[in-house]
């Protein structure tokens, strides 16, 4: 059994600890507002532009001279997972899970026989070296960044692009965390380039089924939408990803204050049963010696 004064120790390293979990939680409550607002603040602004574009594909055919962001290389063989994560960790399963996607999905394509590469955006990703350590084509950093702005994905979407520009890879995925609650970040994979467009139906199309006439013409728009479509699905993964990784620590770091806690309440029953039998020990030593008198 572990000395009165060794208990003693672990019961104040405990409690120590229990205060910065406690002050953390309270710290990812604060942020955690102000991060969904935003995240959530940007959703009808991407969904609806999607139901622009998909009204402006609806009006042109898709050919050889379409816009390469539109209609693709022509080629399904290289594959780009951008891996979007956080900065720091005590998130709990946050960042494992959006790992843990992109890595299912780099299995899946390779038994289909195709190529992987990987783009690193967020510094728990770089986990992923351990299982694909000559796959990852760029580390991009993201510690400077305090509070998520368009400026961080616009920078990722022109490096993105630049690199399909330039034939580096054929298709592109992008991972991260959907907010829905504190509790609950679902991890997400979707292709974004070149641009999936949603189903063109009666609820998609934006014009209503009215005569719509477009200045310059739908192609020159659908050519200048493109990009920033692309740059807002990654602003608002970013978003999501913020959102959810403040949920995930909120709720980390509550069960880990709440098994301090537990800790506590069991080393101090183990501490008052060695204090109470050294007690009794001396008691007994006491009374002996009295007796043999």
């Amino acid at each position: 059994m572990a000395s009165l004064k060794a208990l003693k120790i672990r019961i104040g390293s405990v409690k120590s600890t229990q205060k910065i979990t406690k002050a953390m939680k309270m710290v990812a409550a604060a942020k955690l507002r102000r991060a969904q607002e935003a995240a959530i603040a940007a959703r009808p602004y991407a969904s609806r532009l999607e139901r622009v574009m998909a009204s402006l594909a609806s009006k042109v055919t898709v050919s050889e001279s379409s816009p390469k962001l539109l209609a693709g290389t022509g080629r399904d063989q290289v594959h780009l997972l951008i891996v979007a994560t956080s900065e720091r960790g005590l998130a709990g399963a946050f960042n494992s899970n959006i790992v843990r996607a992109a890595r299912r999905k780099a299995e899946e394509l390779e038994k289909a026989g195709k190529t992987v590469k990987i783009y690193v955006a967020g510094k728990k990703g770089r986990v992923i070296k351990r299982f694909y350590p000559t796959q990852v084509v760029v580390d991009h950093e993201m510690s400077h960044i305090k509070t998520v702005a368009f400026a961080d994905a616009k920078a990722i979407t022109d490096d993105v692009i630049a690199r399909y520009e330039a034939g580096e890879f054929d298709v592109a995925h992008l991972f991260y965390a959907r907010f829905q609650s504190a509790l609950v970040q679902e991890p997400i994979g979707r292709q974004i380039i070149p641009v999936a467009l949603p189903a063109n139906d009666d609820s998609v199309v934006s014009d209503g089924g009215a005569a719509v006439e477009y200045e310059p013409d739908e192609e020159s728009i659908l050519a200048d939408l493109l990009p920033r479509n692309i740059a807002i699905q990654i602003f608002g993964a970013l978003l999501e990803n913020a959102a959810s990784e403040q949920g995930s620590r909120m709720t980390a770091m509550e069960n880990a204050t709440r098994n301090a806690g537990d800790m506590i309440k069991r080393l101090s029953i183990q501490y008052n049963r060695a204090r109470q039998a050294a007690i009794t020990t001396e008691l007994v030593e006491i009374i002996s010696g009295a007796e043999a008198l």
